[in-house]
C-alpha cells in the first residue's frame, strides 16, 4: 500500500514514522510546501530502518504532488497548529483554504484514495473536504474520536490510580463521540469499563467528572505545556486509522464521518463509532444515547453546524 501524508510538521512526521515502523505499508510519501523539510524528515526516518527493522520506504518531496500518484490513503495534516489560548475553531480562516487546495491537488493524482483529515477544526475540515471533492462519504474520514478516546482512557487510568487501582490505558475501554472540540466532545461514561467492569462501579462521581473534564481540554492542556499542538498521540491515532484500512481490519474506531440520517442527523460530519476497513467507512455504529449524554451530543451537533456555517466566509 502507498500512503501519502500531507504536511511534514510534528504530526505529519509522526504519522509517517508510526506507519513505517509498523510495516503495513510498502511506501510512504511525505509532502510539504517548505523546501527540504519533507526530504529531511523522510531521510531521518529511513536512517532508523535497520535499527527498528522495517522495510517501508519513506520519501520526502517539496510540493510535488506527482510523487503522490496512486496513493490508496492520504492523510492531511496541513495547516497552522494551535497556540496557547487558541481554540481549534479559530483556525478555520487559514486552514479552510489550505485543506481545499490540498484536496484539489491530491485528488488529481490519486482519484481513488481514501482521505483522513487531521487539520483543525477537524469536523469542519472533514465536511469541507467531502463537499468540495464530491467523493462518497466512505472515503472522507476525520481523525478526532480516535485521539479523544485515547486521551479519555489515559485520564481514566489516572483516576483509577487515585482510587488505588493500578490501571493502565490498555486495560480500559472508553469512547468519545461528538465534535473534536474542548467544549463539546462527549466522553461516554456509560460505556467506559476497566477489565469489563463499568468505571461507574469503581470510581466516585468526583473522579469521573475530573477525568471527563481533563479529556475535553486534553489538547489545550498539551498546547499550553508545549507551546504548540501535540503530535505523538494525534500522529499515532491517524496511523491507526490508516492501518485499519490497509489491513481491512473491520475494526470499531470512533472517528468523524458524514451522517445521513444516523443519530437523527443529516448533512454533518461529526465523531461517532464506525467500522473501518478496506473501503474506509464500512458501517456507522449507532449507540443508544440517553439522558445527559444525548443532550451533550445534541449540543455538540449544534456547535459543529455553527462552525460549518463559517466555512464559506473563510474561503473568500
Amino acid at each position: 500500500m502507498k500512503v501519502t501524508i500531507v504536511g511534514a510538521g510534528n504530526v505529519g512526521a509522526t504519522v509517517a514514522n508510526v506507519i513505517a515502523t509498523k510495516g503495513f505499508a510498502s511506501e510512504v510519501v511525505l509532502i510539504d510546501i517548505k523546501e527540504g523539510v519533507s526530504e529531511g524528515k523522510a531521510m531521518d526516518i529511513m536512517q532508523t530502518a535497520q535499527l527498528l527493522n522495517f522495510n517501508t520506504t519513506v520519501t520526502g518531496v517539496t510540493n510535488d504532488y506527482s510523487a503522490t500518484a496512486g496513493s490508496q490513503v492520504i492523510v492531511i495534516t496541513s495547516g497552522i497548529p494551535r497556540k496557547p489560548g487558541m481554540t481549534r475553531e479559530q483556525l478555520i480562516g487559514t486552514n479552510a483554504k489550505i485543506v481545499k487546495s490540498v484536496m484539489d491537488a491530491a485528488i488529481e493524482y490519486s482519484p481513488d484514495a481514501i482521505f483522513i483529515i487531521v487539520s483543525n477544526p477537524m469536523d469542519a475540515m472533514t465536511y469541507l473536504a467531502l463537499k468540495n471533492s464530491g467523493l462518497p462519504r466512505n472515503r472522507i474520514l476525520g481523525q478526532g474520536g480516535m485521539l479523544d478516546s485515547s486521551r479519555f482512557r489515559y485520564f481514566l487510568s489516572k483516576a483509577l490510580q487515585k482510587a488505588g487501582i493500578n490501571a493502565t490505558p490498555t486495560d480500559i475501554e472508553g469512547t468519545v463521540i461528538g465534535g473534536h472540540s474542548d467544549k463539546t466532545m462527549v466522553p461516554l461514561v456509560s460505556l467506559a469499563t476497566y477489565k469489563g467492569i463499568p468505571i461507574t462501579q469503581l470510581l466516585s462521581e468526583e473522579l469521573i467528572t475530573e477525568a471527563v473534564e481533563q479529556t475535553k481540554v486534553g489538547g489545550a492542556t498539551l498546547t499550553k505545556l508545549l507551546g504548540t499542538s501535540a503530535w505523538y498521540a494525534p500522529g499515532a491515532a491517524a496511523a491507526a486509522m490508516v492501518e485499519a484500512i490497509a489491513i481491512d481490519a473491520n475494526k470499531l474506531i470512533p472517528c468523524c464521518v458524514y451522517l445521513d440520517g444516523e443519530y437523527g442527523e443529516k448533512d454533518l460530519c461529526i465523531g461517532v463509532p464506525v467500522i473501518l476497513g478496506k473501503n474506509g467507512l464500512e458501517k456507522i455504529v449507532e449507540v443508544k444515547l440517553e439522558g445527559a449524554e444525548k443532550q451533550k451530543f445534541d449540543e455538540s451537533v449544534a456547535a459543529a453546524r455553527d462552525t460549518n456555517s463559517k466555512i464559506g466566509e473563510a474561503l473568500q
